[in-house]
């Protein structure tokens, strides 16, 4: 394990976060990063089998990313790992209050991502055979996919002008698929992307990201 990013505990306690490159943890990187809260990184090579280490099976028996300690408590799951962070700093304004109206919005669609999309997309990405809509999570896939992009046609954001960390979540999410050809997007899903990804906070993990490649290389 490397540690790349120390910096001093925030008063609500230390986090770490378990990352390897080109994993799910990117976007909970670039979710770090957009908060601008202290946190440590340590990274795992995936190649070389750290992540199947007894010392990092002991935190998630899984040994998948992303994965975050924050203090004494454990955070594992994509999903869980965004909704956790995004309500730990109400003050960044990167989830909507229990009270907010949008509160409900954002908890279907930042749950949609893992339920709904994912499942989907791992499917097609394997070419398994289909079965009955009736019993994937997802119904199909085209309605499925022209279900979100309906959402982001109202815009700017997911839930309209205001970014949340479920926009980073698919940003990141609708780019991975986008570039591998798991997904034909359009003009206004393509510049919703591009809305996301452009941001510092994208920018800089990604930059990291390479750099970690390198190292594990």
């Amino acid at each position: 394990m490397n540690n790349i990013h120390d910096n001093t505990a925030r008063n609500n306690g230390s986090i770490t976060l378990y990352h390897a490159p080109q994993t799910r943890g990117t976007g909970v990187l670039v979710l770090l990063e957009e908060l601008g809260v202290p946190y440590e990184m340590k990274v795992l090579n995936f190649k070389a089998g750290e992540n199947q280490q007894p010392e990092f099976l002991a935190i998630n028996p899984l040994g998948k990313f992303p994965t975050l300690v924050h203090n004494d408590t454990i955070v594992t799951e994509q999903v869980a790992c965004y909704l956790y962070l995004a309500d730990l700093f109400p003050e960044k304004g990167l989830a909507p209050a229990l009270n907010d109206p949008k509160r409900g919005a954002y908890l279907r669609w930042i749950a949609y991502q893992g339920s709904s999309f994912e499942p989907a997309m791992i499917d097609k990405a394997f070419n398994r055979s289909p079965v009955e809509a009736s019993q994937l999570s997802y119904g199909s896939f085209d309605k499925m996919l022209k279900t979100v992009f309906d959402q982001i046609a109202k815009g700017p954001y997911l839930l309209g002008e205001q970014l949340y960390a479920v926009d980073i979540l698919w940003g990141m999410s609708l780019k991975w698929c986008r570039t591998f050809g798991l997904i034909t997007t359009n003009p206004v899903v393509d510049a919703y992307i591009e809305r996301i990804t452009s941001r510092p906070a994208f920018v800089k993990a990604e930059q990291q990201d390479q750099a970690l490649l390198l190292d594990h290389s």
